[in-house]
């Protein structure tokens, strides 16, 4: 009973060991080590280039034998103090790095940890299977380079994609403390989603508080619920329900929600994407649209111009594009703004030769 009382009790001083103890601990057997061999009368031991050397290969239960004490004391001390001691402290070192490993692979695992990335992408909300497909589009090889994701969320459980993404768990979407684990405020996009749009439109309103020059967009079910977002915070892209619509669109044309799923899905053929237009010197649709199908195997579908909601869809080909101007189009890979808008205009055009400044 004695004995297992004092396992016990060391087991419990192994896990409760912090760093100071530890460092006291081994100090204290430094020391006690030292004075105690030159006592015992140990002068090769005790030398200044044999002492640490043969303390640590003896404690550790290696011992190479190189040194060794020759007096009777010395000997006793080795038995009773340096190697049980030495055994002790060595258990009490890897324990206790043991568990930092696992505390801090489980506060990782659990969303306890502080996030430390910037230009990334935060999703706010968690809907199970509809989240996991929204982060495996954002990874997806056809839209670039993606940047790192962290996954935000209200409810118990842990990171349901350990390898690939960051996990948050906070008390609330506007619990300042907690949220900050995101680093929200250093995001280049928050993507809100949740199953109630009243917690969307207060998660928004928070979000474009903390990280007002993020690109922000937030799914509604509700379309009147986005249009109250909309009205106060018109820089946040709300997203509304088209499940109606598709049903619709389906039922007269076969096939329609087939193509759009198709179109909005970059695992797999040709998807949709957008560019901005930077240039200072407007660009013809119709010189656009010929680079975008001849030179770049993509099909321009649609511009919205410049602070305006509303796209073009299939604009004309007597149209410009301004500086500004955002273009939508479809292609097998995301394309980059050189790429698609490194045209040359001929001279009866009236512009010369026009390139992105």
């Amino acid at each position: 009973m004695l004995l297992y009382k004092v396992r016990r009790l060391l087991a419990s001083l192994f896990i409760r060991a912090n760093i100071v103890s530890v460092l006291l601990a081994t100090g204290i057997y430094v020391a006690g080590s030292y004075l105690l061999l030159s006592a015992a009368g140990e002068t090769e031991i005790v030398a200044p280039e044999n002492f640490f050397y043969w303390l640590v290969v003896t404690a550790s239960t290696v011992g190479y034998g190189d040194f060794s004490p020759t007096t009777a004391a010395g000997k006793l001390v080795a038995g009773l103090w340096v190697i049980p001691f030495g055994l002790s402290l060595f258990a009490m070192v890897i324990t206790r790095v043991g568990f930092s490993i696992s505390e801090f692979a489980s506060r990782g695992r659990k969303g306890l940890r502080m996030i430390g990335h910037e230009n990334h992408t935060v999703i706010v909300g968690w809907n199970g299977t509809r989240t996991l497909r929204l982060i495996e589009l954002l990874l997806s090889k056809a839209n670039g380079d993606a940047s790192d994701i962290v996954l935000c969320v209200d409810t118990e459980m842990d990171n349901p994609m350990p390898d690939r993404i960051d996990f948050v768990r906070v008390e609330s979407y506007s619990h300042t403390e907690t949220m900050q684990r995101t680093g929200l405020e250093r995001a280049a996009r928050v993507i809100i989603d949740n199953p109630l749009d009243d917690v969307t439109l207060t998660t928004a309103l928070y979000c474009n508080k903390v990280s007002p020059g993020s690109h922000k967009t937030a799914y509604f079910r509700d379309e009147s619920v986005g249009e109250l977002l909309r009205a106060h915070c018109p820089n946040i892209e709300c997203i509304p329900s088209v499940a109606v619509e598709l049903l619709a669109k389906s039922s007269l044309d076969p096939g329609s929600a087939g193509l759009h799923r198709q179109l909005l899905d970059s695992t797999y053929g040709m998807t949709q994407y957008s560019v901005q237009y930077s240039g200072n010197a407007p660009l013809p649709v119709a010189a656009l649209f010929d680079h975008f199908k001849h030179k770049l195997a993509a099909t321009l579908i649609g511009v919205r111009r410049s602070g305006q909601q509303k796209i073009d869809i299939n604009p004309g080909l007597d149209e410009n594009v301004a500086g500004g101007d955002t273009l939508y189009y479809i292609a097998a890979e995301r394309l980059d703004e050189q790429q698609c808008f490194a045209i040359k205009l001929t001279d009866t055009e009236g512009l010369g030769e026009c390139l992105p400044s």
